[in-house]
């Protein structure tokens, strides 16, 4: 048995000394640096069940570290971040570092059957991946089935040493995470929907930092708080890690100034409120300039689908001055009504890019000009039992699609099979244009079910390495519009227009010199989105609503990046320790 396992260890230190050979290769045959880090940050992440009491009820939930939310990961720009995933939950479990880059490093990315097998129980995985010119608030979050409701986390990078942050030094800094909260398994939760047919129940309640607040049973001390001090700025990193719903986020009395978006510095731009979509994030200065006393920090929802149940009751957490009484009322936040679109356009309006005195780095040239529909389906019933299982519009099966197709995960991950050159699992044939045109927002058609139909695929659409893409998003009336928040892995891009109805290339007003440089966009409800970006990291990218419903019912699509000329524009290997399906 020793000799098994000495043998077992010399393998793998073998195979990172080949890998570091490798990586020192590479760098020996390039002026450019490869991404290694200049400090490396380890954590150390075990996925675990947790017994917590919310809303009257005591029950299991996974987590990381066994805290809901998550530990933090802090790290500065440019360093090396090595997370140590074991899995000791029941679950399939994997983590996506949600805006990192991952500068070829697409093996750590995270999502299921796209860049990795699950990590199965018992099993465990490292993480690797370099900040490389990243600086601000990001998020992890579990990428399997639907984890993510209890496991989730921020990123916190920090500039280099000696940079200032390009606004006023805030007196403290608050991270706020707005979630959603089931009393049920997420896993099974997920089964469930998807058999019915139908759409998915309401959460139970909305949660900031896991605190539903007063508005909810059992919950008049589960509340978060921050305890400030008069005429000080503090700096609150939004961040949104909902699964079904957006929401709306405001504080009595107080003015947010909105100075990053998706870890990126904008211009400074001041709102009574703001609207984050799951997988967003946005830094704001907050002054306590009001009268000492505690005021509410709302979460409430948008819902800009038509005839969909959610839960209308808001969370609430405290903003509450040093020298107010603890037993005082709280001043409430008025946030806008729940299908308030305008309130929405308004603050996406304000967001304009820091960096307007470099605006050679958005692309002005395109080399693939891409038109992708976003929306709903419904599939015609099939079903033995249609009863139980048809539960959609008119009795069908509700779906999702981008161009009209349905993308079907494979049981294998798509990098495995792209990089190993397994055949059978995908297609490369991905229309770069809907199959025909017509008034996507207000002519679907006809009435659901009839016509609804998508295609179901593991289809891809390869860019060549370098390639300057433009893609328009045009949401869909097929069943309802809707505001679908677009989130694309591997990249940031930059969002250049959006409008309403129908996108036109003759009439449409383009931003090439300040747009909001994100990687998650919300799609406007009955509108699109015009966002341009390069493809120089190659990989397996997966690009999907980040409502988790809509990921479930297939509104994704995957790009293939290939590879350029040279080590710095190549994958490299896969680590030793990758799950296997």
């Amino acid at each position: 048995m020793a000799n098994v396992v000495t043998s077992t260890l010399i393998f793998y230190l073998f195979l990172n000394l080949l890998m570091n050979v490798h990586r020192l290769s590479l760098v020996a045959g390039s002026n450019a640096p490869w991404p290694g880090g200049s400090t490396t940050r380890f954590y150390d992440f075990k996925v675990q069940t947790t017994k917590i009491t919310k809303l009257c009820n005591t029950r299991d939930i996974v987590t990381i570290n066994g805290m809901y939310p998550g530990p933090v990961v802090y790290a500065q720009e440019d360093d090396r971040v090595i997370v140590t995933v074991t899995n000791q939950s029941p679950y399939n479990a994997t983590i996506h570092w949600h805006g990192i880059r991952q500068r070829l490093s697409c093996w750590s990315d995270g999502p299921s059957y796209i860049t990795q097998c699950p990590i199965q129980p018992g099993q465990t995985f490292t993480y690797e991946f370099t900040l490389v010119q990243q600086k601000g608030t990001l998020l992890w979050h579990a990428h399997f089935s639907w984890l993510r409701a209890t496991v989730y986390g921020a990123i916190v990078i920090y500039p280099k040493t000696g940079v200032p942050y390009p606004f006023i030094y805030p007196y403290e800094e608050h991270i706020i995470i707005l979630g959603e909260y089931w009393l049920r398994d997420m896993v099974q939760l997920e089964q469930s929907v998807i058999a019915s047919g139908g759409g998915p129940p309401s959460a139970d309640a909305y949660t900031i930092n896991g605190h539903p607040g007063p508005n909810y049973n059992c919950s008049n001390d589960d509340v978060y708080k921050i305890d400030v001090v008069p005429g000080k700025t503090y700096l609150l990193r939004l961040i949104s890690a909902s699964l079904n719903m957006e929401h709306f986020f405001a504080i009595a009395n107080h003015k947010l100034t909105i100075v990053e978006a998706d870890a990126e510095y904008t211009k400074p731009f001041t709102t009574d409120h703001v609207m984050l979509g799951p997988g967003q994030t946005l830094n704001v200065l907050v002054t306590a300039n009001q009268p000492i006393g505690k005021y509410s920090m709302t979460m409430g929802p948008y819902m800009s689908a038509r005839n969909v149940p959610f839960q209308n009751i808001t969370s609430v957490a405290y903003f509450q001055y040093l020298g107010a009484s603890p037993n005082s009322l709280s001043l409430p936040a008025p946030v806008p009504t729940f299908n308030d679109n305008l309130a929405v356009k308004t603050v996406m309006d304000g967001l304009r890019s820091l960096n307007n005195n470099n605006p050679s780095s958005v692309p002005k040239e395109i080399d693939k000009n891409l038109f992708i529909t976003i929306g709903l389906n419904v599939q015609k019933c099939s079903r033995n039992n249609p009863q139980q299982n048809c539960q959609g519009l008119n009795g069908g099966v509700l779906a999702a699609s981008m161009n009209n197709i349905s993308f079907f995960k494979p049981n294998i991950s798509l990098l495995e099979a792209y990089y190993s050159k397994i055949n059978g699992y995908y297609t490369e044939d991905f229309p770069g244009t809907p199959f025909k045109f017509y008034d996507f927002v207000n002519g679907a058609p006809n009435n659901a079910p009839n016509d609804t139909n998508s295609i179901n695929g593991t289809r891809t659409y390869v860019l060549e390495y370098g390639t300057r893409v433009q893609l328009i998003l045009q949401d869909t009336g097929t069943v309802s519009t809707e505001n679908h928040p677009i989130h694309l892995h591997g990249y940031s891009f930059y969002v250049i227009g959006y409008g309403t109805g129908d996108y036109n290339p003759d009439t449409a007003n383009f931003n090439l010199v300040d747009p909001p440089y994100m990687n998650t966009i919300g799609v406007p409800v009955g509108g699109w989105a015009a966002i341009r970006f390069i493809a120089d990291n190659p990989g397996v990218w997966f690009m999907h609503c980040h409502l988790e419903i809509h990921l479930s019912w297939g509104l994704s699509v995957v790009f293939i990046v290939k590879n350029g000329q040279g080590p710095l524009e190549t994958l490299p290997h896969p680590p030793a320790d990758m799950p296997r399906c």
